[in-house]
């Protein structure tokens, strides 16, 4: 059976001696074998070989050993190498054994005993400028076989060659952290070289992580499980006498990155996005970052959700929050090696944390000129982002465009020359405060200035003199100052002083109560005589006061009245209708007049208002109608005298219906109409006259005419038989008014005319008491059927006739004479 096997295999034959031969063994592979002894009553029990046996050739001695070479010679050494016979023997070898031959000699002579089984070996102690040859044999169990070809002749002498270096890795190697890399190549040099490894300008040295191996001819630096702190510039040197060559390679141990380096600041924060930033990685490992992963969590919740991961900055935008809700943010940084740990922030619930800066408390103005003034103001509230600019403005106080006064930034100085102002221009300023959230609100305007040069105190206002008194007051008047001291005056403060007294008394407390030059004095007492003063004031302060020439002595003086009359009582007054009336005039008189107002000598109307002022009078009507029209009078009266003043109101309206409607000439297609004109034309012009007819069947008139300026009119068209209606209304340029009817319908029908006198008239009969009658008919009935004919009769010789009856017929009989 074969030695890894368990299974016995038979031989395929019998044998009576005490050997066999196993054939179908396979070389090189150890069996073991056994046998047992069999008779006619069976095999009996088995006998095994005690180890195993390898199948193989028989053993000779080894051939010669090969590739003998000299790799270094000095003066005093030689080494020597070569590699193994071809065929051991069929047994291991033990042993080498090397041979000398000075040259000149015969003999070999074995150099050392030691067996050399690691096939080299540095023959020492010779003497220089010797030459040797040399020969070398392996030894077996069996013997020493055969030498193997002897080296070339080699003379003892120092061989010199500068290092030369071939290296197997090249100027960059990237190796994955964990992974293990190694730099090597072959160098060469006579005298052997020094061999030295550096990593950063640091000597390297071997450790449990870290190998050097170093031959004759190689040269190996090997690192186990790499670690980023691997990474670096590796140099190797090789040096000798001659000179010496280096060779390097930057090594990068690449692997994920680190986490981004926290904390994660919260830039931006409103109520429905964020804005976060952070640092990059401290170690990116050995890789550029290509991108960050972020990842938000609402804190209700325990998923994670996708934010972005394509950016390349160390800032994001984290949107669509709901407002109140708290949030985690996670970041992830990633290479082309993988994704580092995450960095998380702290919770931030989404709401509105900064905004724009608050708007600047009312700026002061300083150092005003006639050209620049010097705007200052307080720091506002910067909306929880530093502020990074004020924006102040300007604009004309009756303007209403604000204008930057700069385009440069103005930070972080709270204030700002304004140059460029016009000269006597008046300005106001506001500032604005910027963030980098925004512009905020600008402060309250300030307080209007004139850009001029600064102003002194006034001159002393000019004529100061008393115009009129009455018993408990003065009035005064003056002219302006001739400096104003380059400021507006504001106004003027009067101050008076009883004869005899040295307190002067203010009569107004502000000189901004009195801007004009004139003002009354009140609550004097009658009798007593007072001295007045006068001072302008401006921005700068009082002038020295300018004194009223002579003391006044206080108490009423008499004018008679006087009336200037205003433009609504100088001619007379048209008002339309519906309008109002206004008649005013001013009153002047000491002491002042007593007022009344009268029309047509008669109280005026109760609807009047009458107001009385301290300079004059104005009566008002609204609503005006026709009869406010008329003579007004206004009488003012005072101790020293009267004075009347009259005007005719007329108030235009529309005119009064038509006067004394007729109709005449009627016929059976027409009729003519006849009129007068109002007793009212409303003030103004008769233009035309409406005339209208309406059939008394029906409810609507109907226009016949609207433009006839005549009194007359001819009413053509009328329907034979129908009875009619008329009516007429006048119209000027205010309206139409009111319709005058006729009294009673009229029949269109031709005019009845009485009938002819009855044709042959005799009587036929006579009697004493009677006579009998008779006619025919006259040639004309008059336009109608004859009703009747009237008979009378007359004694001979009277002046009169006597009615004795109407017949219907062409006769009668006469009775009773």
């Amino acid at each position: 059976r074969e030695s890894d096997h368990r299974a016995w295999t038979p031989v395929s034959y019998t044998v009576t001696r005490q050997n066999a031969t196993v054939q179908g063994l396979t070389e090189g592979k150890a069996y073991f074998f056994r046998i047992a002894a069999e008779n006619i009553i069976g095999m009996g029990p088995f006998t095994e070989t005690t180890k195993e046996i390898v199948i193989r050739d028989p053993i000779t001695v080894p051939d010669r050993p090969e590739d003998l070479e000299v790799k270094a010679v000095t003066k005093n050494s030689v080494t020597l190498t070569w590699n193994p016979p071809k065929y051991n023997g069929g047994s291991d070898i033990t042993m080498y054994v090397l041979e000398s031959r000075l040259i000149g000699k015969e003999k070999f002579h074995r150099v050392t005993k030691e067996k050399m089984l690691d096939r080299k070996y540095t023959v020492e102690g010779l003497k220089e400028g010797d030459t040797y040859e040399y020969r070398v044999s392996a030894c077996n169990i069996v013997g020493q076989g055969k030498p193997s070809f002897c080296t070339k002749p080699i003379t003892c002498k120092d061989e010199i060659a500068p290092p030369s270096l071939d290296l197997d890795f090249r100027d960059k190697l990237i190796v994955r952290v964990g992974e293990a890399f190694s730099l090597t190549g072959r160098y060469s040099g006579k005298p052997a070289p020094k061999v030295t490894w550096l990593k950063d300008d640091t000597v390297v040295k071997e450790d449990d992580r870290t190998k050097i191996k170093t031959t004759p001819t190689t040269l190996c630096l090997g690192i186990l499980k790499s670690v980023r702190e691997d990474s670096g510039k590796y140099c190797v040197t090789v040096e000798n006498s001659t000179g010496s060559r280096k060779g390097f390679c930057q090594v990068n141990v690449v692997d994920r990155p680190s986490p981004p380096v926290g904390p994660v600041i919260f830039d931006e924060v409103h109520k429905d996005h964020m804005v976060v930033s952070w640092k990059p990685p401290l170690d990116d490992g050995g890789s550029e970052i290509t991108n960050y992963i972020i990842e938000k969590k609402d804190s209700h919740r325990d998923l994670w959700m996708p934010v972005t991961s394509a950016t390349v900055k160390t800032t994001c935008k984290i949107p669509k929050l709901l407002e109140g809700r708290e949030y985690q943010i996670r970041i992830y940084a990633e290479n082309l090696y993988g994704i580092s740990d995450p960095l998380i922030s702290d919770e931030m619930k989404a709401k509105d944390r900064f905004r724009v800066p608050d708007a600047p408390e009312q700026p002061i103005i300083k150092g005003v000129t006639k050209d620049s003034a010097v705007v200052v103001w307080n720091k506002p509230y910067d909306g929880g982002k530093p502020i990074t600019n004020y924006i102040v403005e300007k604009k004309e106080t009756m303007a209403t465009r604000w204008v930057k006064v700069t385009k440069d930034p103005i930070f972080p100085s709270t204030q700002f020359k304004v140059p460029d102002l016009l000269e006597g221009c008046q300005y106001e300023f506001r500032v604005s405060a910027e963030n980098e959230i925004g512009i905020g609100d600008p402060s309250p305007p300030s307080k209007p200035i004139f850009a001029r040069d600064p102003i002194a105190k006034p001159s002393p206002p000019i004529n100061p003199e008393a115009v009129d008194k009455t018993k408990n007051s003065v009035d005064l008047s003056w002219q302006p100052p001739r400096h104003d001291g380059n400021g507006k005056i504001i106004g003027y403060l009067i101050e008076y002083q009883k004869v005899g007294d040295e307190e002067w008394k203010k009569a107004n407390l502000t000189a901004d109560s009195c801007p004009e030059t004139k003002y009354k004095v009140t609550g004097l007492t009658e009798g007593l005589t007072y001295k007045f003063r006068v001072k302008a004031v401006n921005a700068a302060g009082e002038s020295e006061p300018a004194y009223v020439p002579d003391p006044v002595e206080v108490k009423d003086r008499l004018e008679p009245p006087e009336l200037i009359l205003d433009a609504n009582m100088a001619r007379e007054q048209h008002v339309k209708a519906g309008d109002t009336l206004r008649l005013s005039a001013v009153i002047k008189g000491v002491p002042f007049p007593k007022v009344s107002w009268k029309k047509e000598d008669h109280e005026v109307s109760p609807k009047a208002d009458i107001e009385v002022t301290g300079v004059g009078s104005k009566l008002e009507i609204r609503n005006t109608v026709h009869e406010d029209g008329g003579i007004y009078s206004l009488t003012v009266e005072n101790p020293a005298g009267s004075k009347t003043v009259s005007v005719k109101v007329v108030v235009l309206d529309k005119p009064g219906p038509p006067r004394n409607l007729q109709v005449s000439d009627v016929r059976s297609d027409s009729c003519y109409l006849t009129w007068m004109e109002p007793e009212d034309d409303g003030g103004s012009v008769i233009t035309n006259y409406v005339v209208e007819r309406k059939d008394v069947a029906s409810a609507q008139w109907v226009a016949i005419s609207s433009s006839s300026k005549k009194r007359s009119h001819m009413a053509k068209y009328l329907m034979e038989g129908t009875q009619f209606l008329f009516r007429v209304a006048a119209e000027n340029q205010y309206g139409r008014g009111p319709y005058v009817e006729t009294l009673k319908p009229i029949k269109a029908i031709d005019p009845l005319h009485p009938p002819g006198p009855p044709k042959n008239l005799h009587h036929v009969d006579v009697d004493k008491t009677e006579v009998s009658l008779v006619w025919n008919r006259p040639d004309r009935d008059g336009g109608a059927e004859i009703t009747g004919y009237l008979v009378e009769y007359q004694e001979d010789g009277a002046d009169e006739w006597t009615k004795f009856q109407t017949v219907p017929m062409l006769d009668c009989v006469v009775t009773g004479l």
